[in-house]
């Protein structure tokens, strides 16, 4: 018997000069665990004229994980962080009570042909933590916790699972968890996993319940529990969730809250450019016009561009 209970198929949604694969949220599923926004970006070849040039904008009320595949990352933000991401590492910026940052080809790559191709993933904050003092952590990847046997390499990206815990500063029960096939084989992870679980296949297949499901495909578990699927030799899937957040949470643009009041908050304050400066880097992303006068209403728990 199959254990998906939802398969959302990737949407494609623009961020500007880039097109990206939005797996998360969708109106059938808002979040998975504390899980609430997923962007597959890429994989994009760009020439040399091209650039990513994400400008300077606001988060608050969430954490964001950046992790690449390919490419390069110079993320900047208003705590004063300027530093490179490379694949395999990890971005966590936690936002809090409100940061700003901004995401550009590095320097050096501007005139040339390159590739892009990662997740960008954000996670709620617990309601008593969303007004905690933003931070930034950055973790090379030979410190995120790496596994194998004779079937596939594991890597926890982020969060807990069995014996193993990510160096990630996570505030509520996640795991974020890469694995890559050696061999064809049946994949049993249940017994470790918790809360509400989702698998996301990046390259390859797996057949579960003798359906076969392929790249560009979120797959709902229906019980986190009972996470058994077969897999095939050369794919790389990503297993994600935890334990879901007691109260509901609000998105609007770039921002997470419990409180649709703080939102308004958030907003006013970016319309008159109240947040902290991004050193080194003056441009300011609006909030799009069609937005900004609208409102977070009653039983409604999200305006986005669906």
């Amino acid at each position: 018997m199959s254990n998906v209970g939802l398969i959302l198929e990737e949407k494609a949604a623009d961020i500007g000069n880039f097109l990206v694969g939005r797996l998360l949220p969708f109106r059938q599923k808002r979040h998975v665990g504390p899980f609430v926004f997923i962007d597959h970006m890429g994989p994009t070849k760009m020439k040399d004229y091209q650039n990513l040039d994400v400008g300077p904008h606001p988060h608050i009320g969430l954490s964001t994980l950046t992790y690449l595949f390919e490419g390069a990352i110079m993320h900047r933000d208003s705590l004063g962080t300027e530093l490179e991401i490379q694949p395999g590492a990890v971005n966590w910026m936690t936002a809090g009570k409100g940061v700003v940052h901004s995401e550009r080809t590095p320097e050096y790559l501007r005139t040339t042909e390159k590739t892009l191709h990662g997740l960008q993933i954000w996670v709620a904050l617990p309601k008593e933590l969303e007004n905690m003092e933003p931070s930034f952590v950055h973790i090379e990847a030979d410190k995120l916790p790496n596994w194998s046997d004779e079937n596939a390499d594991y890597r926890l990206i982020a969060g807990k699972f069995g014996e193993h815990t990510s160096g990630v500063p996570v505030y509520s029960p996640l795991y974020f968890i890469e694995i890559k096939a050696k061999n064809d084989f049946k994949v049993s992870l249940g017994k470790d996993l918790y809360g509400e679980s989702a698998l996301y296949v990046l390259e390859g297949s797996i057949k579960d319940g003798g359906e076969t499901y392929g790249t560009k495909q979120l797959l709902v578990a229906k019980e986190a529990t009972l996470c058994e699927f077969e897999i095939t030799a050369g794919s790389t899937v990503y297993i994600f969730g935890g334990e879901e957040l007691p109260e509901e949470h609000f998105i609007f643009w770039n921002f997470v809250s419990s409180s649709r009041e703080t939102i308004e908050t958030a907003k006013e304050n970016w319309i008159n450019h109240r947040f902290p400066k991004v050193p080194r880097d003056d441009d300011y992303v609006p909030i799009p016009q069609a937005q900004q006068k609208s409102k977070i209403k009653e039983n409604e728990k999200q305006i986005d561009n669906e």
